[in-house]
Formats: C-alpha cells, structure tokens, sequence
C-alpha cells in the first residue's frame, strides 16, 4: 500500500457564521464550531484512507477565542498520525473578522478516526508519509498522545473487570 503525505490530504474549510448559529450570549454556540471541526478532520480522514472514516474520539478540544455573528471562520486539518486502522487528525480554528481583518487562533482538537471497509469493519490505512521537520514532530507528539489514549482504555478496562 502506498503511503500518502501530509500535504496529498489536508483540507481547509471556511463558513461564516450567521445569527442562527449564536447561544444566549451572543457568540456562536461551541456546538456548531465543532461540528466544523468534526466535519473537516472526517474530510481529511477519508481522503487519506479513500473509504468511509467515522469519529472514534476527540482527544482534546480547546477554545481559545469567541467568534461572533458575521465573523469567518476557518478550519484547517491534516493528518498528524496513523497508524494500521486509525488516524489522528489534527484542526486548527482561526477566526477573522471580515470588516476588521482581526484575525484570531480560535480553537485547537485532535480527533481519533477510523476507517471502514465496505462490510462497516475497519480498515488496513496507508501510511503517513511526513515530509517536513513540523510534520515530523506533530507525527511524533500524536504518537505519545496515542500512547497515552491507549493506557487510559487498559486502566477502563481493568476498572470494569474488577482488577
């Protein structure tokens, strides 16, 4: 199987966000941002693996700034690890305000994806291919988040089994 690079399979999303989209504060409801998200990682998931892809987790979600009626947002999401049938998708949210120009890191995820064949089972992923020294340590750091992932299921597990 050959591999596919970072690049072959990033995707950028934009959406301006509307009045429907706000909460009772005024912002825009975190809901919506990260169905965004959600929506670009899947994009980058099933490009990479050329087959349906499914949410497995969001390992971390951190908003850093609002966005508000009018502003754009911007999602941009890459491949940061995979590994035989799962993959960590990485999104960074910027958000700008069209009449200003401000423009602001907005939110941070990592998403755990899965492939699946046609028979809904999952699937062998073609490797990562990391080209630059920034890919190389984002590949890296999703390798000790994924390391992290699976201890925190060993220790579910054993809690559930009673050991």
């Amino acid at each position: 199987m050959e591999g596919k690079t970072v690049k072959e399979t990033a995707v950028i999303m934009a959406e301006i966000m509307n009045i429907k989209d706000c909460n009772p504060a005024g912002n825009i409801h975190g809901g919506v941002i990260m169905k965004l998200i959600d929506t670009t990682a899947g994009a980058v998931a099933v490009k990479h693996a050329r087959a349906n892809a499914v949410t497995a987790s969001i390992d971390r979600l951190d908003f850093h700034y609002p966005v508000y009626p009018g502003d754009i947002v911007t999602c941009r999401a890459s491949a940061n690890y995979v590994g035989r049938t799962s993959m960590e998708i990485g999104v960074r949210v910027e958000t700008e305000n069209l009449v200003t120009g401000d423009v602001h890191h907005t939110a941070t995820a990592y998403l755990t994806f899965v492939a699946l064949d046609n028979a809904g089972r999952p699937m062998a992923l073609p490797p990562l291919i990391c080209e630059t020294e920034e890919e190389k340590r984002r590949n890296a750091d999703a390798a000790v988040r994924r390391e992290a992932r699976l201890q925190e299921r060993q220790k579910k597990l054993k809690r559930k089994n009673g050991l």
